[in-house]
């Protein structure tokens, strides 16, 4: 039965038997109140008290304390929590009156549940066995399970089979040292696997053993860890081709360094891929690459990584490499790129140039392993291509011209540095002479004179040759139209290479070249070598009928040198071909060039073809010539190549006398 003075006291005075309460940080006073908002009744409390209550959390707690109600003692239990900053609150009832206790304590609880179903959080409750005690709301949504299917089963079960045994481990070293920990776990679910990230934390709900229980509270980051894996991605994945990029490769190499195992990287640039990209596009160049890409990977062995670095250059990270098998690889990679490549419609030959260096015989970091391999390449370039080289260190010489070259050149085009030299030739039967040819000169501040050799062949590996090539245009059109102004009627030819030829803008930039001279017509003629022919006939072929519609002439350089035949100069519309100096110079000494250098001219008659012979030094070389029909003579029998001013002092005064004599 109750006790009457509680019944009365309580009751009586409050209206009910769990009157409110409420403590503030500003006061000792325990404030009593029958409903939110009546009067209140002040309670003094000692320190302690106010202390014990003041420790209430968020969390629902409860406390018991002995107060002074209107003269008698009364035994209060107190279930509340701390309600913002400054004040405590919660209900309060007779110690005594067990039902109201338990009224109390039941609401508490109640409000607790509440929070653990409800709360913007996945909840699991589990005990020492790993058996499912609560499953909250939040977990049913994203699992698509009910918590009355999961209660008591094992949590282990909803795990994906390779994290089930550290997650078995990691609980029962929880239970043992009873300390809270942070794990990512995936969860198989009926909406597909998840990752969830939970915190766990241990809870001792009575005295015994059996009574501590670990709660995880958990969130989904499955979206979260799809995209720091997509960022992954992009960080260490070469988009086009899906191979690693350059920064995956270079931690793999650092990797290998500090376990200090021997190994040896490859570094690869592909020899004409300008060329196919110029020609047929940026989609069939990608194409072209994503070939390679897989064409390399078929040469490697498991456990090899190659990388795209970037435009057409890979790099190979080789296992344990001795020598001999990176020789071995690079030359599987060289026949495997030199076959053909299919692409649609159009069957693409490519090729490649290799360097190779040694960890740790030619560098002992990143930067100089990689720095020996691109310099080994650069050898392999010059070696004439489709080749490779391993390091070996005199090579840094030949790589530090490269980047003196480099560099150098390219100042020199913005510097006007470079200046055009002309050679005359020479109608062999009047000593008249209508054209030049313009030969490019680089006088360097630094180091005086640059040979042509020294130059033009780096120009053409680097692609500096494109913009030296329109700077020679526009340079020698102008220079007709001024000759033309000032009375000389003479043509320029100017040389072409294939791979300014390759360039598609090589047409365009020809036309711009004499719209800007202030000369309407044409004064330019083209001089193309046998290798334009030989990488890409039907490109060549098409470039050229643009440039005769634009009023140049076509002249066929260094014939007889290379792989062109007659019969392929008869597809071509060409009006000149220059023999080789070769065959000039061995006329008098060889009958066979002489039957040659015969047969050549008269087939060139046939073809309605003027000739040219280039290199003339002797008047006997020059008789000959003029005695068989040759057309047009140059050498320096008559003049070297020399400045525009230059050439207008000689013409005026020996060209005269040349004129004369012949």
């Amino acid at each position: 039965m109750l006790d009457g003075l509680s019944d009365s006291l309580l009751f009586a005075y409050f209206g009910t038997r769990s009157p409110f309460w409420e403590l503030t940080s500003d006061s000792d006073a325990l404030q009593l109140a029958g409903a939110k908002g009546s009067p209140n009744l002040a309670v003094a409390l000692v320190p302690d008290q106010a202390d014990e209550i003041r420790a209430f959390t968020g969390v629902t707690s409860h406390a018991i304390i002995d107060i002074k109600l209107f003269g008698e003692s009364q035994k209060l239990s107190l279930v509340g929590k701390k309600n913002g900053s400054n004040s405590w609150l919660g209900t309060a009832s007779d110690y005594s009156d067990a039902p109201a206790v338990a009224k109390d304590l039941a609401h508490g609880l109640d409000f607790a549940e509440q929070v653990i179903s409800e709360v913007n959080s996945l909840v699991v409750i589990i005990d020492h066995n790993s058996n499912i005690l609560r499953f909250n709301r939040l977990c049913e949504e994203i699992t698509g399970l009910r918590e009355e299917d999961v209660i008591g089963k094992n949590a282990h079960a909803f795990m994906q089979s390779d994290q089930q045994a550290a997650s078995r481990a990691n609980i029962t070293d929880f239970f043992k040292a009873s300390t809270a920990y942070e794990v990512e776990r995936n969860i198989n679910t009926l909406n597909g696997m998840r990752t969830i990230l939970w915190r766990n934390k241990f809870v001792q709900s009575g005295s015994g053993p059996d009574e501590r229980y670990l709660v995880c509270s958990g969130t989904d980051v499955t979206e979260e860890r799809k995209a720091q894996a997509r960022l992954l991605e992009l960080a260490t994945v070469d988009t086009l081709t899906s191979l690693p990029n350059r920064h995956a490769i270079y931690e793999k190499i650092t990797a290998a360094i500090k376990l200090g195992d021997r190994f040896g990287v490859i570094f690869l640039d592909l020899d004409n891929f300008k060329q196919v990209n110029d020609h047929y596009g940026h989609l069939i160049g990608d194409n072209l690459i994503q070939a390679v890409a897989l064409n390399i990977k078929t040469c490697l062995r498991d456990g090899d990584i190659v990388a795209r670095l970037g435009g057409d250059e890979f790099l190979v990270f080789v296992k344990d490499g001795t020598d001999a098998l990176m020789e071995g690889v690079a030359q599987r990679i060289m026949d495997r790129l030199r076959m053909p490549i299919s692409l649609g419609l159009i069957e693409v030959y490519t090729g490649c140039s290799i360097g190779i260096a040694m960890f740790p015989a030619h560098g002992q970091t990143l930067d100089d392993l990689i720095r020996c391999a691109d310099t080994a390449m650069y050898v392999a370039k010059d070696a004439g291509k489709r080749t490779y080289r391993m390091f070996a260190p005199q090579m840094d010489d030949k790589v530090s011209e490269y980047i003196w070259l480099d560099r150098n050149l390219r100042k020199a085009l913005d510097l006007d540095q470079l200046e055009l030299y002309y050679q005359p030739k020479l109608c062999l039967e009047t000593g008249v002479v209508r054209s030049v040819e313009a030969l490019l000169r680089w006088d360097s501040p630094e180091r005086g004179r640059i040979s042509p050799i020294d130059f033009i062949k780096f120009a053409e590996d680097s692609g500096l040759i494109v913009p030296l090539g329109k700077w020679v245009m526009r340079t020698a059109a102008k220079q007709a139209a001024s000759w033309l102004a000032s009375g000389l009627n003479i043509r320029v030819a100017i040389n072409v290479s294939a791979r300014q030829l390759s360039n598609s803008f090589v047409v365009q930039d020809f036309a711009q070249a004499i719209r800007e001279s202030g000369h309407a017509s044409c004064l330019l003629d083209i001089e193309l070598t046998e290798s334009c022919l030989i990488e890409d006939e039907a490109m060549a072929l098409a470039a050229i009928r643009q440039f005769r519609e634009l009023g140049a002439q076509i002249h066929l350089d260094d014939f007889g040198t290379g792989y062109s035949s007659l019969s392929q100069v008869a597809r071509l519309p060409l009006d000149m071909i220059k023999l080789d100096r070769s065959f000039v110079s061995a006329i008098n000494e060889k009958p066979t060039s002489q039957a040659l250098v015969r047969s050549m001219v008269a087939v060139a008659e046939q073809l309605k073809i003027q000739v040219v012979a280039e290199g003339v030094e002797t008047d006997a070389e020059a008789e000959f010539l003029k005695s068989i029909g040759v057309d047009y003579a140059q050498g320096y029998l008559y003049a070297r190549p020399m400045p525009a001013k230059e050439f207008a002092d000689w013409l005026n005064n020996k060209g005269k006398k040349l004129r004369l004599v012949a």
